[in-house]
């Protein structure tokens, strides 16, 4: 498909060559815009995902489909897919069914928590902090 009709056409090709067969995918919560998690999706996530309604992904560490929730309970609904200009990126805009879309536990509450993105880095003193 040429670049025009890939940057401006109606018609959904996403470009899994480019990196290996995956995409990177953002996961935004749709009710407060909070960056939620990155993951990758390969063809078969995004089928998965747009065929059950939940974010389904590609995972690198395990190497096998998973859709977040399966085991934790924490599911991500799909309420809409961005694609960027490029069609070599996803946004997964959800509505959070669970505690959080991190595997990782806040320390007082031992609930999932909401983001994976829960440190901040002191530019001045390069540390992170919650």
């Amino acid at each position: 498909m040429d670049k025009h009709r890939i940057e401006e056409g109606a018609e959904l090709a996403l470009d899994f060559l480019k990196r290996g067969g995956l995409l990177p995918c953002v996961v935004q919560n749709v009710a407060d815009g909070d960056i939620l998690m990155l993951a990758y999706v390969n063809q078969e996530a995004v089928d998965a995902t747009i065929e059950k309604g939940m974010a389904t992904f590609w995972s690198t560490s395990r190497n096998e489909l998973w859709t977040k929730g399966e085991t934790s309970g924490d599911f991500l609904k799909i309420v809409e897919i961005l694609t960027d200009c490029d069609q070599d990126a996803l946004i997964y805009k959800v509505t959070m069914q669970g505690d959080g879309a991190c595997h990782t536990k806040h320390p007082e509450t031992g609930r999932a928590r909401k983001s994976c993105f829960y440190r901040r880095l002191d530019l001045s003193t390069k540390t992170l902090f919650h």
